[in-house]
């Protein structure tokens, strides 16, 4: 069973009655705009500006999503979503990786640790609803 089909299963039991999302950026006003965003789709937003301050969130109350930047302070992306997979529960929240990074081996390097899907920075409430539609968000 691939790690994707385990997550879906885990997420389809589990999964809490609101929808849920962790945005997670160490800039204020990517938090800000997704905040927005998402609060337009009926999420009810948390923020976090790093990977440890999001872990010890996820540890407190687990979120639905997760929308991820990679390069951050403290602890980047890749290493929260490896330590996330491994909590209790951690393998619930859908967890969409946002970044400006390009490179394919690198986008590969998120979705090989955990991430369901992929957004490139900058983004839109399109790409948001699109992503967050192919996930099962929405």
């Amino acid at each position: 069973m691939t790690s994707a089909l385990r997550r879906l299963q885990v997420r389809e039991g589990s999964r809490p009655l609101g929808k849920t999302c962790l945005v997670v950026d160490d800039s204020r006003v990517v938090r800000k705009v997704a905040r927005r965003i998402l609060e337009s789709y009926d999420f009810e937003i948390s923020e976090a500006v790093d990977g440890a301050e999001a872990l010890a969130s996820c540890r407190s109350a687990m979120p639905s999503a997760i929308l991820l930047d990679w390069a951050m302070p403290t602890m980047d992306g890749i290493e929260f979503l490896e330590r996330l997979r491994q909590e209790p529960g951690g393998d619930s929240p859908v967890v969409v990786f946002c970044s400006a990074e390009t490179d394919p081996k690198r986008i590969a390097q998120a979705l090989d640790a955990g991430a369901d899907e992929y957004i490139m920075k900058p983004f839109d409430s399109e790409i948001i609803e699109a992503k967050f539609a192919e996930a099962g968000l929405l």
